[in-house]
């Protein structure tokens, strides 16, 4: 037990600041690939008593291959974005079966767990929070990415899409924990699970600090001058993004469940009690989305019962100058008749009179209208 006591710490980076950009596996983003390299295949190597043989050059999946076949070991590749025709001499050599080659090529799956003959085919979104300085109707808040991986015996695949959610560090820091790579293939699908799953605990952090500030601007007093809807174009786009997110970690927590509790030919026992701890953590990155959610659905009704309670406020003031507005006009109505005969039509101080008290019944009018706050 000593040997895996130590797991967590080598397989996981320090944690980013949560409104910076979240680099869920602690390097630069690795979007294109190696000029180096005619295929998809990022890197492919062997690995024995939990070192990498270095043969000096890069291999090609069937000369790795060929050497664990022969001496032992395991071999780790790593694809970026192949096409099928680049995958097919792969998944023939390693004998995987064609529904999941089909998924990894084509990519836009949902998280899952397949298990097969002999190998296991599970299926991850990246997630990659967008910094930016103000969260607008149009931002993007978090990228996704997919990571498929085929876990045998004595192989262990990844394929990945997306410009973001470069293994290469990751790879880099199990190589230099031999006694966890000693363990197989299942240590490598661990150490990628809970570097997933510790993405999305950074992500969900950045998206609590997003959600706090469009909850403050909500419910701001005297923001004037700031166009009505503007914030409900702005909760929008957020509830958008965070169900985008929700996608990618609702439907991994099954396949974590069952690597975790069910016991596997291909995972080895060691590794799988750990499963349970990324399932736990999944679980509450789960709960911490559906709490987004639930709140931003709030945050909206408010802002919209804010814009119906102004345009109330809005519609008694004119009522209210309609109102006092409708008393000269009637007066002037009248006097405006064509008649000979009317009351002190031909009174001296007849015209101010009918203006004084035209104007001492509007300010009577516009007194009690203030007072009971309706001006």
């Amino acid at each position: 037990m000593s040997m895996i006591r130590d797991l967590r710490a080598a397989v996981r980076p320090s944690r980013p600041s949560p409104r910076k950009s979240v680099r869920i596996d602690g390097g630069a983003y690795d979007t294109t690939r190696d000029p180096a390299t005619p295929s998809a295949v990022v890197d492919c190597a062997v690995y024995r008593d939990g070192a990498r043989v270095e043969s000096g050059r890069q291999l090609s999946p069937h000369e790795a291959m060929r050497q664990v076949r022969r001496d032992g070991g395991f071999v780790w590749i790593g694809l970026h974005e192949p096409t099928e025709a680049e995958f097919a001499g792969i998944a023939s050599e390693f004998g995987l079966h064609p529904l999941a080659v089909e998924d990894a090529v084509q990519a836009h799956q949902r998280p899952k767990l397949e298990r097969y003959d002999d190998s296991l085919f599970t299926v991850f979104k990246t997630v990659h929070y967008v910094e930016h300085d103000e969260l607008t109707a149009t931002s993007e808040v978090v990228e996704t990415g997919e990571v498929m991986c085929f876990t045998g015996r004595d192989f262990f695949i990844t394929v990945r899409h997306g410009g973001q959610g470069s293994l290469r560090a990751l790879r880099h820091r199990l190589q230099d924990d031999p006694e966890l790579l000693a363990k197989g293939p299942s240590a490598v699908l661990h150490a990628i699970a809970d570097h997933v799953v510790d993405g999305y605990i950074a992500v969900a952090d950045a998206l609590q600090d997003d959600i706090d500030d469009v909850e403050t601007d909500v419910f701001s007093p005297g923001r004037k001058g700031t166009p009505r809807g503007t914030d409900a174009g702005r909760i929008y786009q957020l509830k958008r993004e965070i169900l985008e997110f929700k996608r990618a970690v609702s439907p991994l927590l099954r396949p974590m469940q069952l690597l975790s509790e069910r016991p596997m030919r291909l995972i080895d026992p060691d590794i799988q009690k750990y499963f349970r701890d990324v399932a736990d953590h999944l679980v509450r990155v789960q709960e911490q989305v559906v709490g987004f959610d639930e709140l931003l659905n709030s945050i909206l009704q408010a802002n919209l019962a804010q814009a119906s309670v102004a345009q109330n406020e809005d519609m008694r003031k004119i009522t209210s100058w309609a109102a006092i507005i409708a008393v000269p006009t009637m007066v002037c109505g009248v006097y405006g008749m064509n008649f000979d005969y009317m009351p002190e039509l031909r009174w001296k101080f007849g015209y101010p009179l009918v203006l004084g008290v035209t104007v001492m019944i509007c300010l009577g009018i516009h007194r009690t209208l203030k007072r009971n706050g309706w001006l």
